[in-house]
């Protein structure tokens, strides 16, 4: 059973099992319920409200979505499906359990203790200093850091900005842009992440080219690589969007910056780095990248950040290896709307732009709604192929 909590980093970070999300990413996780009917395989996808039924009929009556919706409180009544959610945190652990659901089917406290400190961004850090040991080509630099006084010292040491992370929070969350000098505030938010989350991690900010992803699935000790990802993102850090394209072909796109051969050297080095440095843990791993224009030509960041989780790459992933042809492209997006109505408008202007074809099973062309758009809607996936 599918459950699509976006919320999952932040709880993860606060840690506790009373943890309440914002508004805006319970809402997203409202909206967005009928998200994990795409990349499912048919499991059943837990999603409250009759707007998610009737979407989920009416889309399959064109392709092949086999998924069954569920209501949160029976999950307890389907004891034989594992419970799959974005990812694992106390706070949708104690969810469950006020549904009923047995503890013996969910996370031990250990477990997420463990998951916490595998999701801390110290691993991406320590990671990428591997991987520019074992290749010199690699660019970029991360420290984390535990001083105030260290991390004021390294800022003040370099001119240029500089990006600074909290060790736990969401992709594209927790980041602080420093242009050029720190600033009175940004000091007081680095005093306050360092004592409640025991440190800081600080980067230059390097001229960036390209997002990309390597996908992996981690399960009992061992990694195997599960595609591409190329995708789009704020200059804040924020995710706007996945391109739908084949594996061969975003590698392709991607060897016009960079030599192939470098790309098969990384994806075959993280899937040994991975299952080493993360035994214990069964799931997505999405590692972020960038190809960088730097004084030596162009470079890669082997990674930003380390996804110990479910995320959009991977379903953009999983869509176009099960809803395109191979060598159709296309694009992933999930928008917020600031305006009611505005979602329906743009809905309806897209499938007038852009009607929706389908030959035996596959789209060729079109524009479809993945979750409902109503008068309401803020938050919509959807792709453009």
């Amino acid at each position: 059973m599918h459950l699509f909590n976006p919320e999952h980093d932040l709880a993860l970070a606060n840690f506790s099992p009373n943890y309440t999300p914002p508004a805006s990413a319970a809402l997203m996780a409202a909206e967005l319920a009928l998200l994990p009917a795409w990349y499912s395989g048919g499991d059943p996808v837990v999603a409250e409200g009759e707007q998610h039924r009737m979407h989920l009929e009416t889309v399959s009556q064109r392709l092949s979505v086999t998924s069954s919706l569920i209501s949160a409180s029976d999950i307890s009544k389907n004891p034989n499906h594992p419970i799959l959610p974005w990812g694992w945190n106390p706070a949708l652990r104690k969810r469950l359990i006020s549904c009923g659901v047995q503890e013996e089917r969910l996370p031990s406290t250990d477990d997420l203790l463990r998951l916490r400190d595998y999701s801390d961004r110290r691993h991406a850090v320590r990671m990428l200093r591997g991987l520019q040991e074992a290749e010199p080509a690699f660019c970029g630099e991360s420290h984390h850091f535990t001083s105030l006084e260290e991390l004021l010292r390294y800022l003040s040491s370099f001119p240029g900005d500089k990006l600074l992370k909290m060790p736990l929070s969401g992709s594209g969350k927790g980041l602080i842009r420093v242009l050029g000098r720190i600033t009175d505030k940004q000091t007081d938010w680095c005093r306050r992440v360092i004592r409640e989350q025991g440190g800081v991690v600080a980067e230059p900010v390097l001229n960036r080219v390209k997002d990309f992803a390597m996908e992996f699935y981690l399960e009992e000790g061992k990694a195997r690589f599960a595609g591409f990802s190329l995708f789009r993102a704020a200059v804040s850090g924020a995710y706007l969007g996945n391109e739908l394209l084949s594996d061969s072909c975003i590698k392709e796109r991607l060897s016009a910056y960079i030599p192939g051969a470098l790309l098969e050297q990384l994806r075959e080095s993280l899937t040994v780095r991975l299952a080493a440095r993360f035994p214990h843990y069964t799931g997505y791993a999405g590692v972020d990248m960038m190809i960088c224009d730097t004084i030596e030509g162009y470079r890669i960041q082997p990674c930003v950040e380390i996804n110990m989780r479910m995320n959009m790459g991977m379903v953009a992933r999983i869509f176009h290896n099960q809803f395109m042809e191979e060598d159709s492209e296309g694009t992933f997006r999930v928008d917020y709307f600031k305006k009611p109505g505005s979602a329906l408008f743009h809905h309806h202007q897209m499938l007038q732009e852009h009607p929706l074809r389908v030959q035996q099973g596959h789209i060729t062309s079109g524009y479809l709604a993945l979750t409902p758009v109503t008068e309401v809607t803020r938050y919509a996936a959807y792709v453009i192929v």
